[in-house]
């Protein structure tokens, strides 16, 4: 996050010897009785992976890289290079416990949808928002809520978010995984910097997640 705030807690991670393992996962479709797949892009992924970490029926969640060209790419990569990736977040989830259509609306109230190459105070095209569809009823659910967003929206800028089809997925490293957890205070220290909730507030009032 190339202007997380703030910079100096940045601590080069060789020196802290944290192994930095990617892993890339096909997405496979939901099976009947079992689990589903989501895939979300909304600026940080930090605040994209505690968002749906606590959301009642969601399983799992990976902060990672998605919709690009590169192979098991590092945040560096993703972060200063041309690699097409976006920050997101893959979400498995029950559906017979949560609708593919709640975590659509959890989604949009946490994140600002009126940006391109910008998510709240961090800039780059990595942080562009997108829902990555799995499957044709994803895609339609996704577009049917885009619509009716439009319609209803409390703002008059324009929803710059796009609907994609999902892609090879590439988990973060370690240290981003859960980092609001493992780093409370500088996750914390990094949203009010970024005036994050702020400008939810701005944009969906009392709806904001």
């Amino acid at each position: 996050m190339k202007t997380r705030f703030p910079t100096v807690f940045f601590i080069p991670l060789a020196a802290l010897g944290i192994a930095i393992a990617n892993g890339s996962e096909k997405i496979k479709p939901a099976t009947p009785g079992g689990t589903a797949t989501a895939i979300f892009a909304g600026g940080c992924f930090w605040s994209i992976q505690k968002l749906f970490d606590h959301v009642e029926g969601v399983i799992a969640t990976t902060a990672g890289f998605t919709g690009g060209t590169r192979k098991n790419p590092t945040y560096e990569e993703v972060s200063y290079t041309n690699t097409g990736h976006l920050e997101a977040v893959k979400v498995v989830y029950d559906p017979q416990r949560v609708s593919y259509e709640k975590l659509l609306d959890t989604y949009w109230h946490d994140i600002d949808p009126t940006t391109k190459d910008q998510a709240f105070c961090d800039t780059g095209p990595e942080y562009n928002s997108a829902i990555f569809y799995t499957t044709d009823e994803q895609k339609r659910a996704a577009e049917a809520s885009k619509t009716q967003l439009e319609k209803t929206k409390p703002f008059k800028a324009s929803i710059v978010t796009v609907i994609r089809p999902a892609s090879e997925f590439y988990a973060a490293e370690d240290y981003h995984q859960e980092f609001y957890k493992k780093n409370p205070l500088r996750y914390q220290m990094y949203k009010i910097g970024c005036q994050r909730d702020a400008r939810l507030r701005e944009l969906w009032g009392s709806a904001a997640q």
